[in-house]
Formats: C-alpha cells, sequence, structure tokens
C-alpha cells in the first residue's frame, strides 16, 4: 500500500479533492432538497432555500472538474466507468436539473409552488441516490475485458449499491440539516437540529453497514483491514470515525452553531479515506490500476499546469462567495 509519488499519483489525488469537495458542498444543497418536505410551507422553506441560494450552483463546477479531470487524466477509467453506470448517470444528470429548474421556477411560479417543492425534493433525492449507487457500483467491481466494460446493462443494481445508495441520501441529509443549523434561526434552527441528530445516528449506522459489507464483498478489500501489515496502516480510520461520532453527537446536544457542520464534512473526510485505503491503488477495482488507466505523460503535465491556475480560482471565488454571505438568514435573507 506504499504510494511512489509521481504525475499519475497527484493526478489521483486531484480527482480525489475535486470529488470530496463536489460532495460536501453540494451534498449538503441535495441534503437540504431531501429534508425540504419536513419544513413548514412559507417562510421556513423560503429560509432554508435562500441558505444556499447563493452558492448552490458554484458548488456544482467541482462535479464538472472531477468528471472532467477523470475524462482527461484517466480515459481508459473514464470510458469504463461511464458504461457501466449510464443509467445511474443519467438519473444524477436528470435529478440535478429538476433540482435546478425547480430552484429557480419556485420563485418565480408561486401558482404552483407545491410542484416545484415536489420537483426540489425528488430532483435532490435521485441525484443523491445516483451518486451513491455510482459509487457503490465502483466499489464491488466493474467485470472489464480488453480494456473496456464487459458487464450487462444492470450490473449497476445490487443490494450492496441500494445501500451505498440510502447512505448517501442519509449522509447528504446530515450536511443539509448541519448546514441549516449554521445559518437559521429560531424554530427552524430547532427543527433542524432535531433531524441533525437523526441523521447523524443514520448516517453513522450505514456508514458501519457499508464497512462490513465491504469485508465480506473481497477478500483483498477484508485483507486491507483485518491482516497484518495493512492492518496497521488502516486502523486509525475507524478509531478517529468513532471519537468524531462522538464529538458530533455531544456537539447536536448543546447549543452549537456551525460546529456540527465542520464535524459532518470530517466525518465525510474519513469515509472517503477508508474509501481510498480500500481499493489503492485501482481506480476501477478490481484489476484496474491508476497508471493503467492514466493518459501519457506529456498530457498529465499540459494538464496540471492548467489545474494549478485554474483551481486556485475556483477556490478563491467560493471562499470568497461564502465569505460574502456568512451571516444568519432571516425572513428576509441574509443579516
Amino acid at each position: 500500500m506504499g504510494v511512489d509519488v509521481d504525475l499519475t499519483v497527484i493526478w489521483a489525488f486531484v480527482i480525489a479533492f475535486a470529488v470530496f469537495a463536489y460532495v460536501v458542498m453540494d451534498g449538503f444543497d441535495l441534503g437540504i432538497g431531501v429534508l425540504f418536505p419536513t419544513f413548514e410551507p412559507g417562510q421556513e422553506r423560503d429560509q432554508a432555500m435562500n441558505s444556499i441560494a447563493p452558492v448552490w450552483d458554484g458548488n456544482e463546477t467541482w462535479l464538472v472538474l472531477g468528471g472532467g479531470g477523470l475524462f482527461a487524466a484517466f480515459p481508459l477509467a473514464y470510458a469504463i466507468i461511464l458504461p457501466a453506470t449510464y443509467p445511474l448517470v443519467i438519473a444524477m444528470l436528470l435529478g440535478l436539473v429538476f433540482r435546478g429548474v425547480a430552484f429557480e421556477f419556485r420563485w418565480r411560479d408561486k401558482a404552483h409552488e407545491r410542484f416545484w417543492d415536489f420537483s426540489f425534493t425528488a430532483g435532490s433525492f435521485v441525484a443523491a441516490m445516483a451518486q451513491g449507487m455510482i459509487l457503490g457500483a465502483l466499489l464491488q467491481g466493474i467485470e472489464v475485458q480488453d480494456r473496456a466494460y464487459a458487464g450487462s446493462w444492470w450490473d449497476w443494481l445490487t443490494p450492496y449499491t441500494l445501500l451505498t445508495g440510502l447512505g448517501t441520501v442519509v449522509g447528504y441529509a446530515l450536511l443539509g440539516a448541519t448546514w441549516l443549523i449554521w445559518k437559521l434561526e429560531g424554530k427552524a434552527q430547532v427543527h433542524a437540529r432535531n433531524l441533525a441528530k437523526r441523521a447523524a445516528l443514520g448516517t453513522l449506522a450505514l456508514m458501519g453497514a457499508v464497512s462490513a459489507y465491504n469485508l465480506a464483498l473481497d477478500p483483498e478489500y477484508a485483507a486491507r483491514w483485518l491482516s497484518a501489515p495493512e492492518i496497521y496502516l488502516t486502523a486509525w480510520v475507524p478509531v478517529a470515525t468513532l471519537v468524531l461520532a462522538a464529538l458530533l453527537l455531544r456537539s447536536l446536544g448543546g447549543e452549537g452553531q456551525s460546529l456540527p457542520f465542520w464535524l459532518s464534512i470530517a466525518l465525510f473526510l474519513l469515509g472517503m479515506a477508508g474509501l481510498g485505503l480500500t481499493i489503492w491503488p485501482n481506480v476501477v477495482p478490481p484489476d484496474v490500476s491508476i497508471w493503467d488507466a492514466a493518459a501519457p505523460q506529456r498530457s498529465q503535465t499540459f494538464m496540471l499546469v492548467g489545474v494549478a491556475i485554474t483551481m486556485p480560482l475556483i477556490l478563491a471565488y467560493t471562499a470568497w462567495a461564502y465569505w460574502v454571505f456568512r451571516g444568519k438568514v432571516g425572513t428576509e435573507g441574509y443579516h
């Protein structure tokens, strides 16, 4: 499990960072959509939607960077993963489209507000579920022959992918609820805190279930987590997760405003670290490594220069947007 740093490894971490940034930033948007029906129509729903209005579309920049980076830096992986998950990718994109359209039209078409509220929730749920199932389809292994996908149209549909899909939905709900704790006040904030407590317990239970399923899914996965010497490199993840879980539940029982959100992000980071340790160095389990799937070195070098310029700009304008809209959301918007 050693890591010899070269251009291919650097690109693997660049894409992993882009995926993590997308999961966190668009994750709480989608989580708010999933939780949307539990808020009272009118003021509470308006506040919840206003809390993400300035940032939700910019958050999807990271999806473009992650997907585009995979295509450019690991074209073989892109060519295998997409055919293996086409129905899920289509469902995810349609869900994001419906979510975006509903977000814009809800304010302009009050006569059909209930329909747009439903579309916002349905689009968010479908997109979140599809993203989790894509992850599950990747982790359970993709059949490859002659450097091409060799499975069927329905290989992605298994109990394991349904479990990872549900785990992603509940995890996004946790991010959304903790974001609303930070951004809302009064009755709506109390409701968000109650939702966050339930979502936290659900997320932790589903993380445990997916982790246990992973051990039975592939002997190599089990060896990574249960056999020496690999266990000495991976044991810190479950230990840190338990500590973070305790801190998160404690913060939700108190009066913390932003801390639950940051702890939820840290929980997702540990989950992603665990997944990385499980499949490393493969990009398409069980047999396609990052070096097998990588673009030529000259292409990687050329693209890395572009990323070195654009990624700091993306981080800068994203940070600026969050800083400008850093306050609480009242009945009339940010204050």
